[in-house]
């Protein structure tokens, strides 16, 4: 019965149905024609925003995504007089990163690269978590800023000069730990700077010591986003101090943890050049080469450009996937992510 009403309205009432038909049409195109001017009205009434995007967004095109076309290097056997892409470049397919493979130095500086940034992870994560935490814990707000500030400062310092510092203290004859150790337990003089398992302690320490207090800008913004009325509520039900802190201010920041811990484990592969090169020595080689110093020594001393693109590039993939596989995990625990 429904299937013979509907033909006979297509056949009787034809006028009608090319009416609907075009009363649909219309309606589809004022509102397309609403989203567009939607779309127009906003762009004039916010293109000064636009306009300010547009330096980041040429930086990041000019010095970021052009250059990533030179990656092709890492399946060519790379002429520096000759260029990129010419004949003087022949293609050589998935060579370097055989040759990368199969190098012991590799391996180690891998194995390295994961054992430092683990434990970065480990003991320099939760760090500015814990110092936010107190720093907003303190009632006078004097005392807390100047403790901000001088938590702050090592940020600055470049590794350098944290290198210099932490030779003069850890010195074996007149450092001031060993004096301390020495007067006080009779124990030393220790090298921590000449002793493999010593000297992860104190690259782990110094890498906290000096980013710990630059990490808890984050928190404790977060923190101060949190609404004051749910603290209000937890006063008013007898919580103290220490259940505030546990159930009101840590789940406020648990999705600016998420995010911050998902970034971290994306850079598990990846480490920075100047804090290894710096507080590495020939003692401690075994343990403190990474893939950054690898491909300065490969690269910027041996010239080459290939076999580090190669190791590079290789890098670069291993943190996508850590990267993707943390978010796509904090998704399925109900966490934001972030994407």
């Amino acid at each position: 019965m429904i299937i013979s009403s509907i033909w006979l309205k297509r056949v009787y009432f034809p006028e009608r149905n090319k009416r609907a038909k075009n009363d649909k049409g219309k309606s589809l195109t004022s509102k397309t024609e609403a989203k567009k001017s939607d779309i127009f009205t906003y762009l004039r009434r916010y293109w000064m925003l636009y306009l300010m995007l547009l330096p980041p967004m040429a930086f990041f095109i000019v010095f970021r995504y052009i250059p990533m076309t030179n990656i092709v290097i890492a399946f060519k056997d790379y002429n520096l007089f000759q260029g990129v892409w010419s004949e003087g470049s022949p293609w050589v397919g998935w060579k370097w990163f055989r040759e990368a493979f199969a190098t012991k130095d590799f391996w180690n500086a891998m194995r390295n690269t994961l054992w430092l940034n683990f434990l970065d992870l480990l003991v320099g994560f939760p760090a500015p978590i814990i110092l936010a935490l107190l720093l907003n814990e303190l009632v006078f707000k004097g005392f807390k800023k100047i403790t901000q500030t001088i938590v702050y400062l090592p940020h600055f310092l470049s590794w350098i000069i944290v290198r210099s510092i932490a030779t003069r203290l850890l010195a074996p004859a007149n450092g001031v730990v060993n004096i301390f150790l020495m007067e006080n337990f009779g124990i030393g003089p220790i090298d921590f700077l000449m002793d493999k398992t010593l000297w992860v302690g104190t690259y782990i320490l110094a890498g906290v010591w000096k980013e710990m207090g630059w990490g808890t800008i984050i928190y404790l913004a977060a923190i101060t986003g949190i609404n004051m009325e749910l603290y209000e509520a937890a006063e008013v039900d007898g919580a103290g101090r220490w259940r505030k802190l546990w159930n009101v201010t840590l789940p406020g920041i648990r999705p600016t943890i998420v995010v911050l811990l998902i970034m971290d484990i994306g850079r598990i592969l990846g480490i920075e050049f100047d804090r290894p090169y710096t507080m590495m020595n020939d003692m401690v080689k075994e343990v403190a080469d990474v893939l950054s110093t690898l491909v300065y020594r490969l690269g910027i001393r041996s010239f080459q450009f290939s076999l580090t693109a190669a190791i590079g590039l290789f890098q670069s993939v291993i943190c996508v996937i850590f990267l993707v596989s943390a978010n796509t995990l904090a998704k399925k625990f109900g966490e934001r992510g972030i994407w």
